[in-house]
């Protein structure tokens, strides 16, 4: 049920919309893989397509019950990956047996390593004070070749106007093919459906925390603990004040209610518009 390699550079391919999606409590997640992610990334690109990707986990999934507006964010995008195991287990028990987890590091290392070939350019936006500097020395010493031409420290509140129009600037002279977002979510997937289509690049794409990974500022789990789903407790152990009530309510409640729908007690409609146009949302 995934797109292989050959429909993905067939002639007429337009999006994703194509692409099945498996239904988690209302969140459309793409029955993907990191290599399939790749090559759709490199298709928009080539055809000088304008979207956004969001990288989804339990957390992302849980904030979008809540929230309308966040739940159409995810459905509107080019692809909302499956970011995280539980994800993966449940569109695995919708049939959709070949779906990986496209985990938002390693997606990020893959298709910068990818893009090398073909010249495209990277701009990184998020990170506290200080790391996407070592990010971006990080990456460049990891992957000979890379083209970084621009990154952003935002602040933690919204933009202003004239930050706004900094950033646009910022972007329109370096001219990224690619603008890595790193401001965990769902703020980084209400910032890439506001400047998605505003900001001169083909592709936006939220990665959490891939930037405190890959700058060293953050250690990541053992692989073991990636593929049993139990990542979230070693980055709650290592953030216990700011993660503990985000994940030790996040991960009940999904449970709860991917039980609720999975027995049919509930059902969770999830509307995909396929659509690459920003969203508009009153400002905060």
């Amino acid at each position: 049920m995934t797109l292989g390699i050959a429909e993905v550079n067939r002639p007429g391919f337009a999006n994703p919309s194509i692409l099945s999606r498996a239904n988690v409590l209302g969140v459309g997640i793409n029955a993907i893989n990191i290599e399939a992610a790749t090559l759709l990334s490199d298709t928009l690109i080539r055809r000088n397509g304008r979207a956004y990707v969001c990288t989804a986990d339990v957390h992302t999934i849980i904030e979008a019950q809540s929230d309308p507006y966040l739940r159409e964010v995810l459905n509107a995008s080019f692809m909302t990956v499956p970011d995280g195991m539980p994800l993966v287990w449940a569109a695995r028990l919708q049939g959709y047996r070949r779906i990986q987890r496209v985990y938002g590091p390693d997606f990020m290392l893959a298709f910068c390593r990818f893009g090398v070939s073909r010249g495209y350019r990277h701009f990184f936006c998020g990170g506290k004070p200080g790391v996407v500097d070592r990010l971006s020395a990080n990456l460049v010493a990891k992957i000979p070749g890379l083209h970084i031409v621009g990154t952003y420290t935002p602040p933690y509140r919204p933009l202003n106007p004239d930050e706004e129009a900094e950033l646009a600037g910022r972007i329109a002279i370096s001219r990224p093919n690619v603008v890595w977002v790193g401001l965990g979510s769902p703020k980084q997937d209400r910032f890439l459906a506001q400047y998605c289509g505003q900001f001169e690049t083909n592709l936006m794409v939220g990665v959490g925390a891939a930037f405190d990974f890959h700058a060293g500022v953050v250690k990541e789990a053992p692989r073991w603990m990636h593929k049993t789903g139990l990542q979230w407790i070693h980055r709650v152990i290592q953030e216990p004040r700011r993660l503990w009530k985000r994940y030790c309510i996040s991960v009940p409640s999904f449970l709860w209610k991917i039980g609720l729908q999975f027995s049919g007690i509930r059902t969770f409609s999830s509307r995909i518009s396929g659509d690459c146009e920003p969203i508009e949302s009153a400002r905060s």
